[in-house]
């Protein structure tokens, strides 16, 4: 059991928190769930302040880029390996694989995309302050204009395609 927070979570913090998650098996491992044509999603906690989720992935699992309106996150990789993708203005988007054991966090205004990194099934543990409610889902229109479309929480994301 996670305990309920008295306060919103700074990315540290939630660092801290999706890396306890990850020692708590019991937690999240009995709920790990594989889909080939899609992410499964597991809802772990939820309270004023904080969101934690765990996701599963497989081959050609890919969010497309897309933001976290208002959270901050921080994602631990339990199994396997996720490629994450940080949005950049006139250079290519910063890529970077993470593996079983490791930690990224995020901003609420960074624009990024996690993807499936090949191999194995990944399983993550997703945590975000104050509570996702809502993001931002991007599109590069051939014209090079960056177009945003907002989306729910409980949507799945995936890479929108240009108009």
């Amino acid at each position: 059991m996670l305990p309920a927070h008295t306060a919103p979570l700074d990315t540290l913090e939630l660092r801290a928190l999706t890396r306890g998650m990850s020692e708590q098996t019991e937690l999240w491992r009995p709920r790990v769930r594989h889909e080939p044509d899609q992410r499964t999603y597991e809802l772990l906690m939820h309270d004023e302040h904080v969101m934690a989720w765990l996701i599963c992935w497989m081959d050609d699992h890919d969010t497309g880029f897309h933001d976290h309106d208002l959270s901050a996150g921080s994602v631990t990789v339990v199994e396997g390996s996720v490629r994450e993708e940080r949005l950049r203005v006139g250079r290519p988007a910063l890529s970077r694989t993470f593996v079983a054991g490791e930690t990224f966090d995020f901003v609420a205004s960074d624009i990024h995309r996690v993807a499936h990194a090949g191999g194995v099934p990944a399983v993550t543990l997703h945590a975000y302050s104050p509570p996702l409610w809502r993001m931002g889902a991007y599109v590069v229109e051939d014209s090079g204009a960056l177009r945003r479309h907002s989306v729910s929480y409980a949507e799945e994301l995936r890479p929108l395609k240009a108009a």
